[in-house]
């Protein structure tokens, strides 16, 4: 259990190191973008506000995407999951707080999909709270 335990506050640390980044970027091009929008006069829900909006929505799903293949990876260089899709079906199952069953999964590395849950939920949360705060500042 030790190592699986360890496995799984190594995968949250370079999660959450990496979303945090991500956020960080984001946050900084939204800034650059707001004083561009601000300087030029452009109102808030112009065509050009509507496509940033959705570019940080690809973003975002960007940023949850990778950080779901690492634990696709990890499940696959420890032979926890014996195939590619199926480790990325379950990881995003898993990351998303849906996890349907854990048949997919070898039963020693079950707790380590537990742990991804709880990231992912928390990483989610973390990204809906930077969306609303970043869409609350585009339409003022």
């Amino acid at each position: 259990m030790l190592l699986h335990l360890t496995a799984s506050t190594i995968l949250v640390i370079i999660t959450v190191l990496f979303h945090g980044t991500g956020l960080a970027l984001f946050a900084r091009i939204l800034r650059k973008e707001l004083r561009e929008e601000r300087l030029h006069h452009i109102p808030s829900f112009s065509l050009r506000s509507m496509f940033f909006t959705l570019g940080l929505v690809l973003a975002l799903f960007v940023l949850h995407g990778i950080e779901i293949w690492l634990y696709a990876f990890f499940y696959l260089i420890v032979g926890a999951i014996g195939d590619l899709e199926t480790a990325v079906y379950f990881s995003t199952i898993s990351y998303a707080g849906i996890g349907y069953d854990d048949r997919y999964i070898v039963p020693a590395w079950r707790l380590v999909a537990a742990i991804e849950g709880i990231n992912g939920l928390l990483l989610l949360g973390w990204s809906t709270a930077f969306f609303v705060t970043m869409i609350t500042r585009f339409s003022r």
